[in-house]
């Protein structure tokens, strides 16, 4: 990723995205820019090598105002935004929910991560089968801080189908497309229905 220097940046146009992850930045930025037309997004990771926070709050929205007020720290900007999702399943009372990139053990093992999502819910009628991924933006702006939250609504598939896509995304069947896991999606068609998306919908309706 490029290096973008801080000290060329103006703080009160700026606002920094929590991530080293260019595709968020864009997804970002096509929402919000409507609302804030004068302010140029840019990944974290754009600025310098920073170390993540710890994130141990006790939901997405403590998690995402985290990360968002580390951004603040480590770059001396007034302005950031993060997100925390995860995939909640009814089934199992809402796990893995906030610890849904580490639920088997290791962050971001998504084979292992998926392993366990079918071994739990191996037993589990079709109809008891309801999840959802949900997505917590939160916008940190001098004193103030600003949240968005938005689902996708689904179920879980009894098997991995899909190339696309990361995380639990092969065994997650979207309400918005039936017989199509997430993982089956294209990114544009993904990124329509998607938690984050619906999520920054809601925090762009606040600004």
């Amino acid at each position: 990723m490029a290096k973008i220097d801080i000290m060329g940046l103006d703080p009160s146009r700026t606002v920094v995205v929590a991530t080293g992850n260019p595709h968020k930045v864009t997804e970002i930025e096509a929402i919000l820019s409507e609302v804030l037309p004068d302010v140029r997004f840019v990944a974290l990771g754009e600025l310098g090598d920073f170390p993540d926070p710890v994130e141990n709050g006790a939901d997405f929205f403590e998690n995402a105002l985290i990360k968002a007020r580390a951004a603040v720290d480590e770059t001396g900007l007034p302005m950031a935004i993060a997100d925390d999702s995860g995939l909640c399943v009814d089934a199992l009372d809402g796990a893995p929910g906030i610890f849904s990139a580490r639920w088997a053990g290791e962050h971001g093992n998504d084979d292992a991560n998926n392993d366990k999502l079918e071994r739990l819910m191996a037993d589990v009628p079709d109809e008891k089968r309801g999840a959802r991924f949900h997505s917590t933006v939160v916008l940190v702006r001098g004193d103030e801080v600003l949240r968005g939250d938005g689902d996708c609504e689904g179920t879980i598939g009894h098997e991995r189908r899909g190339g696309n896509g990361f995380g639990y995304d092969p065994l997650f069947l979207p309400a918005d497309t039936p017989g199509k896991t997430m993982a089956e999606l294209s990114p544009a068609e993904k990124n329509a229905i998607s938690h984050r998306f619906h999520a920054l919908e809601d925090l762009a309706a606040k600004l």
